[in-house]
């Protein structure tokens, strides 16, 4: 009666709204999403999802697109609400994705039409049917966090090689067939097909030795490493076996048996049935964009047509595929030290080893506690694995920070920085998430709210107890020192950049605020973090970790002469000691963050302005005085609150006294759609402590009231100085992955060179060709004849191009290189010859290889910071 009298008052609050029209054409929609709501925010859901979506004949994507639309007003649809819909969704798109996968991958197991020796009860349809919903029972047992693409595509390989291994050979195409006879001839006692409980054999040592052939073919078809899926079979699918007590029947689990548990699971979770996929029930398929990325991968005809095939990037392929990239980098990678660390150690006035490797075990034991807390206790293990990888690369990245560092210092000691805790646990933090978010890739690149089981940052933050201002500290640098890095993985380490520029910074736990005391109070100086006048400038992305970790938390006193405070000996010169002054020192931490917040916080404006007042241009470098201002003297406001927030609130106050008809609706609507928002940003906003409301309420209540003075100064003759607009570089952590164009009016293109490598070979053995994995020459037409080879050769031969160079950090721009694809074969690139016997198209795809591999390399080791002609 509760849920059902809130939900009336909902739906006619949305049936009097302007526009309503929409939503009483869908009454019975509009009721059913009144009703979930309502349920939601009172915890009392009496049905489930599916059963939702039955009753008002609706699919889960339309849902979810219709309750998008229906939260017109800021307050319809709770940040709750919010919460358990992204759980929802995130779950229907793993969901998805597995059973496409599943499907595909039957497909090629399976023989079509088996031979009449095989009984009825081991038709197609009853074997896809004890499969998945084996699978859906592992699933929902073993983890917790159910949107775990990566462990939930594991164990489906489990469950997969069980029932191979079950099935009679004449059933099963190559290479599983061959398998399977691998494993009777090798004397692991296949079980009789009737009447015998195969589990009790399962666990037994000869079977592990014995059967993991299977498992072997299914990870080598799938890219996937096979350490891990043998750690999830044993770990987390034995033990689930034995915990359901399978019965067999003609060797296979019975399905109405394991069918009704997954119901009390399913009923108990009030979520998505996941048996539906089955029949391809209405309610489950997807929309239409969706299957375009769920394009079906082409099967496999023959070993000649193998080579033609171009697998598309379906969400557990390129999740497979990023883990590849990841594990190629950290394959020469070692768990402990290198030599050379030790030799850095060994250099410095208090050796840090005992410390980095009493720091390493302590926190892996409390992270395997923590992952297995979050997705599952039967996971501890996956968590180790992961640590260990996080390990290797902290230890591969702290190495190459030290090696540029004695470049750039001419110094061996590094005693301060690698006795620094704070350094490690940052750098140490940093190398886990790049491994979390490899393996915790969304299937639906959403950044909407998440779970609260959800790994990805800021989780590894409240793992390691570790602030996000110090974290943040390494991001920058940890970048630099691994060129290797995927685009995916520069691309989210800068968002975890931005986040906290944008919120976790500013909690109220921060060492950020007093920093910003300690500045204001440096010699009695105004209350400037980083002077305005400097926002025009360059921003240069020369400072290391060194910098900002060494950087003094507290300034000397006045005339300070000698080293800071806590400086160790003499030999340790670090960089806050070359840089000494006669003056008190300044945060270089504090500055650098301050700077580039204000370029973050630019960029934002910008993008929302010209999607709301791109007819009003003079109102833009009002507001974003107004923005500046705040942010430099009002700071306190941001404390526990998001720059989103003050940048709607200088938004809406700026028209609001210039009379230009704005209202926060409008402002909310159009941020909405920006990207990397959150429905919590303008929902839910500190008021006063531990009080939160909508944003207008804040504008209202906190906003205005501390800058009313401010604010009606811009409706005055004399309104203040414009603060300058902040000189906005391109991110210096892109590297161009596209192809990029050859001048000179010849439409050819050079791609970046993708890894040779293949992760189920060993990574020793080039991947087969492909235009994806190697160069992809596309003129517009198809080729039928030698004259169109000719033609390509002399459009080449005749370019005589220059390629232009980002400009070194600090330095003036360096010459431009002339690349000439020469008529005799010679490439000025390299300087290298071509046999005389090579065919002219040959030499020139040579060519082009090497001025493509020299492009990337380039790009990677250039300065970072770009030149006044790149910027926007």
């Amino acid at each position: 009666n509760n849920v059902k009298e809130k939900a009336w008052k909902t739906y006619e609050s949305l049936s009097s709204v302007d526009g309503s029209l929409a939503y009483n054409k869908k009454k019975k929609e509009t009721w059913g999403v009144c009703i979930f709501i309502v349920a939601i925010d009172l915890d009392e859901m009496t049905f489930t999802f599916t059963e939702l979506l039955k009753s008002i004949s609706i699919s889960v994507c339309m849902f979810f697109q219709f309750l998008k639309e229906v939260d017109v007003n800021m307050d319809t649809v709770s940040t709750k609400v919010d919460s358990t819909v992204s759980r929802l969704k995130k779950k229907y798109d793993v969901l998805l994705a597995l059973y496409h996968k599943f499907e595909r991958t039957c497909g090629l197991i399976y023989v079509e039409q088996p031979s009449s020796e095989i009984s009825a009860e081991l038709s197609s349809v009853l074997v896809l049917k004890n499969y998945w919903i084996t699978f859906l029972l592992a699933k929902g047992k073993v983890l917790q966090m159910e949107d775990d693409l990566v462990i939930s595509f594991q164990l489906l390989l489990c469950v997969l090689d069980y029932f191979i291994k079950l099935s009679p050979p004449a059933m099963l195409k190559e290479p599983y067939k061959s398998a399977v006879s691998a494993v009777t001839v090798n004397g692991s006692s296949r079980t009789p097909r009737r009447g015998q409980n195969r589990t009790t054999h399962i666990s037994k040592q000869i079977r592990i030795d014995t059967d993991t052939k299977v498992i072997e073919v299914l990870c080598k078809e799938h890219d996937c490493n096979l350490d891990e899926v043998k750690n999830v079979y044993f770990t987390s699918f034995i033990p689930f076996l034995n915990s359901v007590g399978v019965v067999a029947s003609n060797g296979l689990p019975e399905f109405e048996v394991l069918s009704k548990q997954y119901e009390e699971l399913y009923l108990k979770n009030k979520d998505i049935d996941a048996r539906l996929f089955l029949d391809h029930d209405e309610t489950l398929q997807p929309d239409l964009t969706a299957g375009l990325q769920l394009e079906r991968t082409p099967q496999k005809n023959s070993p000649e047509e193998e080579l033609n095939i171009i697998l598309p990037q379906t969400p557990v392929r390129a999740a497979m595929n990023t883990i590849q990239q990841l594990m190629m980098i950290l394959n020469s990678a070692t768990d402990k030290p290198s030599d050379t660390l030790i030799s850095y150690f060994n250099n410095c006035t208090v050796n840090p080893k005992e410390s980095i490797l009493k720091r390493v075990e302590s926190l892996g034991h409390v992270f395997k506690k923590k992952f297995a807390e979050a997705v599952g206790q039967g996971c501890a293990e996956i968590g180790s694995q992961r640590y260990k990888l996080g390990v290797r690369l902290y230890y591969r990245v702290m190495e190459s920070m030290l090696k540029s560092e004695e470049e750039r210092l001419s110094v061996h000691n590094f005693s301060k920085l690698l006795n620094d805790n704070i350094f490690h646990t940052s750098l140490l933090a940093c190398a886990v998430e790049v491994v979390m978010a490899t393996y915790g890739r969304n299937v639906s690149q959403n950044d909407g709210a998440s779970a609260e089981t959800d790994l990805s940052f800021p989780w590894i933050l409240n793992v390691f107890d570790l602030k996000a201002f110090d974290f943040y500290k390494v991001i920058e640098s940890f970048i630099k020192a691994e060129p290797s890095l995927t685009r995916d993985m520069i691309k989210h380490l800068e968002r975890c950049e931005h986040r906290i520029m944008e919120s976790l910074a500013w909690q109220s736990d921060s060492p950020l605020f007093d920093l910003i005391k300690q500045s204001k109070e440096r010699e009695g100086q105004a209350d400037q973090p980083e002077p305005a006048s400097t926002l025009n400038l360059p921003l240069q992305h020369n400072h290391t970790a060194a910098d900002l970790y060494l950087s003094p938390v507290r300034s000397p006193k006045k005339k300070a002469s000698g080293p800071p405070l806590n400086a160790t000996s003499t030999p340790d010169a670090q960089v806050t000691v070359t840089s000494q002054t006669q003056k008190p020192q300044k945060s270089t931490s504090l500055s650098l963050f301050y700077k580039k917040v204000y370029r973050l916080a630019y960029l934002r404006l910008h993008t929302l302005f010209y999607r709301l007042l791109s007819d009003h241009p003079d109102l833009e470098p009002l507001i974003w005085t107004l923005f500046q201002h705040t942010l430099q003297n009002e700071y306190e406001l941001m404390r526990d609150r998001h720059l989103d927030q003050i940048m709607m609130c200088s938004m809406y106050a700026i028209c609001k006294v210039k009379n230009v008809d704005l209202r926060f609706k409008i402002i909310v609507s159009a941020y909405k759609e920006l990207p990397n928002t959150n429905q919590e940003t303008f929902k839910r906003v500190l008021i006063r402590e531990e009080q939160y409301d909508s944003i207008i309420v804040f504008y209202n209540l906190v906003f205005m009231q501390k800058l009313k003075t401010n604010i009606l100064q811009y409706a005055s003759n004399r309104p203040p100085t414009l603060s300058p607009i902040p000189h906005i570089p391109r991110s210096p952590y892109q590297f161009s992955n596209s192809p990029r164009r050859v001048p000179a009016g010849n439409n050819i293109y050079i791609s970046p060179l993708k890894s040779p490598y293949k992760f189920s070979d060993g990574f020793q053995s080039p991947t087969k060709m492909t235009p994806r994995s190697r160069i992809l020459v596309s003129i517009g037409e198809s080729f039928g004849t030698s004259e169109k080879f000719q033609k390509i050769n002399q459009m080449v031969c005749n370019s005589d191009c220059q390629l232009k160079r980002s400009a070194e950090v600090s330095t003036a721009p360096k010459p431009l290189k002339r690349l000439r694809f020469d008529i005799e074969g010679q490439d000025e690139a390299d300087g290298s010859k071509h046999l005389p016997q090579e065919s002219k198209f040959q030499q020139k795809l040579a060519e082009m290889t090497s001025t493509r591999t020299r492009m990337q390399k380039q790009k990677l080791n250039d300065g970072n910071d770009t030149s006044a002609s790149e910027e926007k």
